[in-house]
């Protein structure tokens, strides 16, 4: 009696744990059949109360506009640029030669491009040469089919400048780096940091009124005069097309 009554008990003990395990695998199956997608709403609802709150979404929100409003400004250069470039290739008529630059020497000592249009075109040393921006430059050379621009950039360049905002002139000079030198001959002149600078009207070199660039830094190191560096407005480096003034001072 004893030894039925013990084999009936693990008889059915065993048959429990196959169940279980028969369960176990079901539910292993049905997983591989949803692809998931139980474990991934049973998921959703316990990291609920972890998702991130209106701080980062508002944070996120944010990050989105600004990229939306550089990519926006990037497009509106982008447009701005061609348009310009477009207009430098068909604009040339009696007070300009438009020019394309087919070499460019913009980070030697030399700092000069050269043009594709020379002597035969009516090139002539001295004339002042313009981009997308404003002032490049000056003639210094011509052949009969190209003709070289010594960029304000160069030591060779010395030209006269009008500081808008207080109606001063100084002397714009190249370093060799992509920042000209200004130099106004009175230590109390008045410029700062952003001041907007064109060529002069004093000048005997170049007409009046071109735009050239904007203050970058200023030092007051020196007794008798004040100096500052020059952001210049037209990137010799970019620019593809340019036009020759044919206006005479």
């Amino acid at each position: 009696m004893f030894d039925i009554r013990r084999i009936s008990n693990s008889r059915w003990w065993h048959k429990k744990k196959t169940w279980i395990l028969f369960g176990i695998f079901l539910f292993f199956v049905f997983i591989r059949i949803s692809k998931g997608s139980l474990y991934k709403d049973f998921y959703y609802f316990v990291s609920r109360p972890f998702w991130p709150g209106k701080f980062q979404k508002e944070v996120i929100l944010n990050s989105v506009d600004q990229e939306s409003f550089i990519k926006l400004n990037l497009l509106n250069r982008d447009n701005i640029r061609l348009r310009e470039i477009l207009n430098l290739q068909e604009s040339s008529n009696n007070d300009s030669i438009s020019a394309a630059v087919i070499s460019r020497k913009t980070g030697s000592w030399w700092r000069q491009i050269i043009l594709n249009k020379g002597s035969k075109d009516g090139v002539e040393i001295g004339s002042a040469v313009i981009g997308p921006g404003g002032l490049l430059g000056r003639i210094s050379n011509t052949s009969l089919f190209t003709s070289s621009v010594t960029l304000l950039t160069s030591p060779e360049s010395k030209v006269g400048v009008w500081v808008d905002r207080t109606q001063i002139n100084g002397l714009m000079v190249g370093l060799a780096d992509n920042y000209p030198g200004l130099i106004l001959y009175s230590k109390d002149a008045d410029i700062k940091v952003g001041d907007f600078v064109s060529s002069s009207p004093a000048s005997t070199l170049l007409p009046p009124n071109i735009p050239i660039g904007i203050v970058k830094s200023v030092s007051e190191e020196l007794e008798a005069k004040k100096t500052a560096k020059i952001s210049l407005l037209a990137k010799p480096h970019v620019i593809d097309w340019v036009q020759i003034l044919k206006e005479k001072i």
